[in-house]
């Protein structure tokens, strides 16, 4: 049985959604909580008075109220505090808010450090927001999803990513972003990346959301990931032409690859269609044109303030 309700609580506005023997459900602070006291720091409170809560299996965190001025560190810090009442969490997104709550490069985000044992049973993380953003020693049996959206990613975080721990990781979806809102590094960057990560389950990899989405896309395809994985994501950046001659000369190498996601590009209608009559399924909607100004063409990844 399936069903949806809103709830409307003084204390915060509740979504719950029945998922097959759990529920899913979102917690948040608006504007007018946050001005009447509310915030970081009372939303851990808030949750577990939640008679619902113990039957939550799929937790979201949308705005605290305040995420352009104070982090969400004591969120973080009261799930670890409290990790035998948020043990039957198996889906974490922290920071789920539009830009009417925050703009996405001004989410001040945490340090994740503490939440890898204190969340043994959790299977997804996602993360939403990139400035302050650590994720410590990353160690996690069980993770099988792991997604950064965000305006920019800095480099710190490929270098954690890099050593991290996942022998169960699936799916990773990494949003890189631009440099004027937290990407301070390039290709090499994520090249590197690549090469001294190992995610040696991984199905699903997605590099996307960057303005240099030509590059990357050689660099991806030129990744150890490529003979594993069965769907290449690279969708939401400025792919052009030349990224997709690369898909179309590279991808008939690699028959594993049955997904190809590259929706939100910048590539010619004709380079479309050749992309299309690969054999594997392919989104390649959400064509956009680039644009001329003072003689220069420019092209904009989908997220980045």
């Amino acid at each position: 049985m399936r069903g949806n309700q809103r709830y409307n609580k003084t204390i915060s506005h509740f979504y719950m959604e029945e998922v097959f023997m759990g529920k899913a459900k979102r917690y948040e602070y608006d504007y007018e909580q946050y001005e009447n006291g509310k915030g970081p720091g009372t939303m851990i409170e808030d949750i577990l008075a939640d008679p619902e809560f113990g039957q939550v299996t799929d937790l979201t965190i949308g705005s605290w109220g305040s995420a352009w001025e104070d982090d969400c560190q004591p969120i973080l810090d009261g799930i670890a505090e409290k990790k035998d009442q948020f043990a039957h969490v198996e889906k974490l997104f922290v920071g789920d808010m539009d830009y009417e709550d925050c703009e996405v490069s001004w989410i001040m985000q945490g340090n994740y450090g503490g939440l890898w044992s204190a969340l043994p049973g959790l299977k997804e993380l996602t993360i939403k927001g990139s400035m302050d953003l650590t994720l410590g020693r990353v160690e996690h049996e069980g993770l099988e999803a792991l997604t950064i959206i965000c305006g920019g990613l800095g480099s710190s975080v490929f270098e954690e990513l890099s050593k991290a721990k996942l022998p169960n990781l699936k799916k990773l979806v990494l949003y890189i972003g631009v440099d004027n809102y937290g990407f301070d590094g390039d290709e090499d960057t994520v090249r590197t990346f690549l090469e001294k990560s190992d995610f040696s389950a991984l199905e699903y990899l997605g590099i996307e959301d960057s303005e240099i989405q030509d590059q990357l896309t050689k660099v991806v395809l030129e990744s150890k990931y490529m003979g594993q994985v069965h769907t290449l994501d690279l969708a939401n950046g400025t792919l052009s032409d030349k990224g997709g001659a690369l898909l179309l000369e590279m991808l008939p190498q690699f028959p594993n690859i049955k997904v190809l996601d590259v929706h939100y590009h910048y590539m010619s209608e004709d380079m479309v269609k050749k992309l299309e009559a690969l054999p594997l399924e392919v989104d390649a909607s959400e064509k956009n044109e680039p644009e001329e100004y003072k003689g220069e063409i420019w092209m904009d990844a989908m997220l980045t303030e």
